[in-house]
């Protein structure tokens, strides 16, 4: 259970009168997923709608859909009370109404090493072969060579092949600088479809791993046409471990049971707000532990260096589609070099942490830390999604009244 004192206002963007919300909440009562939207304090079932999130966002309008479907009480059935929904997400409440992550049928997709700051953690993970032992001799050394120019680089500029040479030079060139500075960002599929989960829910840190870490990130909401519609928050957890043994080992370290979380809503972009009001978002992100430890950190989207166009891009076009669309992580700036326990062993997540990553227009995305082998099972997959909608679709046809 998360702290009793988060409540639905520290939950949703700070301007949520204003805001279109939409999103999944599991319905006891059918026994599956339902789109909703959130507004005026209530959720809102959009089953008359769309079946699929997916669905939804393949409209030609998904804003304009949302906006007039909250007018019409054929398309928009007030259920519940956002406070009842809200908190039984932050209880861990399974068999009553809560929130699910936000897309359904949308490929998980992730771009990585797309901020400086964390770049240069991924060169020092790699040259410390996992050994978190061995991160602050590594990360002085690292930095001396680096310099603070590289941060100034343009991707795939010739400053950035100049920089290259040099760094082959010093033999501390690295894939992540690679991907970093090069002309092709990193892009991976995070998680699979229906994997991820939603506010409240458990977030999973596998036995075999000792260095890991949060990694809050701006998630944004593509269509099928490669049309960026809306964003959310994420938490792309990473194993600092797994990873820095070997790169080829990147489907272990960032594909377990919950370790992909999305949420708490998908906030679409309207007249008052856009695309452009994601890239001065600041992402904020507070680990409070059993143990009394607390850590902040920011991730400051700004900094970013490469623009949302050219990820989309890079994961999207004539090279690779996505019928249902996919929701994509943009990257982070954090990455956590505070010390927890003993010293020059840096952060690592103990079961109980409470991760919440916060933003102005998103809301915030709270999640406890657990054991993957000990979080629930993830069993409704995709046979079972078709079976419900089948199963649900006469009642969604049947005119009320």
């Amino acid at each position: 259970m998360i702290a009793p004192t988060t409540t639905t206002a520290d939950v949703l963007p700070e301007d949520h009168e204003r805001a279109l919300l939409i999103g999944r909440v599991w319905d006891p009562a059918t026994g599956g997923p339902l789109v909703v939207a959130l507004s005026r304090g209530t959720v809102f079932d959009l089953r008359r709608l769309a079946g699929t999130v997916s669905e939804l966002l393949e409209l030609p309008d998904p804003a304009a859909a949302v906006r007039a479907a909250l007018l019409d009480p054929e398309l928009a059935e007030p259920r519940w009370a956002a406070a009842d929904v809200v908190g039984a997400s932050l209880a861990g409440e399974a068999s009553r109404p809560h929130l699910l992550a936000p897309v359904d049928l949308q490929v998980i997709k992730a771009c990585g090493v797309t901020f400086v700051d964390s770049m240069i953690e991924r060169v020092i993970e790699e040259r410390c072969a996992g050994d978190a032992g061995r991160a602050a001799e590594m990360r002085e050394l690292v930095g001396r060579a680096l310099g603070g120019s590289i941060g100034k680089i343009r991707p795939g500029s010739p400053e950035a092949a100049e920089a290259k040479k040099v760094l082959i030079a010093e033999g501390l060139w690295s894939q992540y600088l690679e991907v970093g500075i090069g002309p092709d960002p990193e892009v991976f599929t995070k998680a699979p479809v229906l994997s991820s989960v939603g506010l409240g829910a458990g977030i999973g840190i596998p036995s075999f791993s000792s260095w890991n870490n949060p990694e809050p990130e701006l998630v944004l909401i593509v269509t099928s046409t490669g049309k960026v519609v809306g964003a959310t928050l994420g938490n792309d957890v990473n194993l600092r471990d797994v990873e820095g043994r070997s790169a080829l080992l990147l489907g272990k370290a960032k594909d377990n049971n919950g370790s992909s979380a999305l949420g708490p809503l998908i906030r679409l972009f309207d007249g008052g707000f856009t695309l452009e009001t994601l890239r001065d978002e600041e992402i904020l992100l507070r680990v409070e532990g059993p143990d009394g430890f607390q850590l902040d950190g920011r991730n400051t989207v700004a900094r970013i260096s490469r623009p949302f166009e050219e990820l989309v891009a890079a994961t999207h076009g004539k090279h690779h589609q996505y019928p249902d669309g996919f929701a994509l992580f943009t990257g982070t700036l954090f990455a956590p070099t505070q010390d927890r326990d003993e010293p020059g062993q840096g952060f690592t997540h103990k079961h109980g942490d409470v991760v919440t990553i916060r933003s102005r227009h998103l809301g915030a995305l709270v999640n406890r830390v657990g054991a993957c082998e000990e979080l629930p099972e993830w069993t409704f997959g995709l046979r079972q999604l078709f079976a419900y909608l089948e199963a649900t679709q006469a009642l969604a046809l049947t005119p009320r009244g």
